[in-house]
This record gives C-alpha cells, structure tokens and sequence, in this order.
C-alpha cells in the first residue's frame, strides 16, 4: 500500500495547481506569460521572469484538543518580473507594474476557495513586501505571505482532523 501525502502537502500541491492553472489561463486574463516554481534551489534567471515563486516557511501547532492538532502553514508567494519591452516592442513594461499584475491575480486565485477543496479550514494574508533590487534596477521581487489553517490528528499527518 502506497503511503499517503500529508494534508500539508496535499495543500501546497493545491496552493501549486492553483497557480499553474492561472499561469495556463495568462491570456485570458490579459497577464504577461508567465512560470511557477516551488522552493527552487537556485536562483532563476532572468529568463525564466515574470514567475510566481513558492516558498514554504513553516507549520506551527495552534491549538491542540483531545487528538486533534489545528496547524498554521505559512507560504510566501513571490512574484518575480523585469523592467522590459512589450511584445509589440513599443513601449517599455516596468517591472514593479508586472510584478504587482501577477501578485494580484495569484491573490484572488488564493482567495477563490479559502479551504483549497477540503483541506483548509481557512486562509489569512499576513503581508506583502516590495523588494527593489539595488543592484540590479531592472528586477522587482514583491513577496506575499499567507496562513493556511488545517487539522490534522495528533498521530497522523495524513487525517483530518
């Protein structure tokens, strides 16, 4: 028997496909083309800009009753752009403009179902940065944090709780 994913993974695979899929949909929602990464080990390169970057920070235990452990995931969602031409070459494309463009719509992806089909009993916005590149003014990071709330039994991480 195939051993099953933790209902922390199975929410950041959720958190992922989420993201993907408005990566696939970019068009449609008038965004630049865009990539997904999840706790790259290298840094990316300026080719692989814009992107949403996925990085997990931790789980903490928030309250604990009887068997049952409430668990807060903390995920910062980066989007990374750089200051470049438009497709039509006309015009000059900030990349604080772009990278602002992603991160709203990677929020209200978020947003759209707070218990991520089950998993979640919610979702918070904790906060959101804008880091500035200073050596290199062309690059825009705006990174945003998020609390994901589940429970889980005590013993096992893969039952709700």
């Amino acid at each position: 028997m195939a051993a099953s994913n933790s209902i922390r993974e199975q929410t950041l695979q959720a958190v992922v496909t989420r993201l993907q899929q408005l990566a696939t949909d970019a068009v449609l929602r008038e965004l630049p083309a865009f990539t997904v990464h999840r706790n790259p080990t290298v840094a990316l390169t300026r080719e692989q800009s814009p992107a949403l970057v996925v990085f997990v920070e931790g789980d903490a235990i928030t309250q604990r009753a009887n068997d049952r452990v409430t668990r807060e995931l903390t995920v910062r969602i980066t989007a990374l752009a750089r200051t470049q031409l438009a497709p039509d070459g006309s015009t000059l494309v900030v990349a604080e403009t772009q990278a602002d463009q992603l991160l709203a719509a990677a929020h209200a992806t978020m947003f759209a179902d707070v218990n991520f089909g089950g998993l979640a009993l919610g979702l918070r916005e904790l906060e959101t940065e804008w880091d500035i590149e200073d050596a290199d003014p062309v690059v825009c990071a705006i990174p945003a944090r998020y609390a994901i709330s589940y429970r889980t039994l005590m013993g096992d991480l893969t039952v709700q709780g």
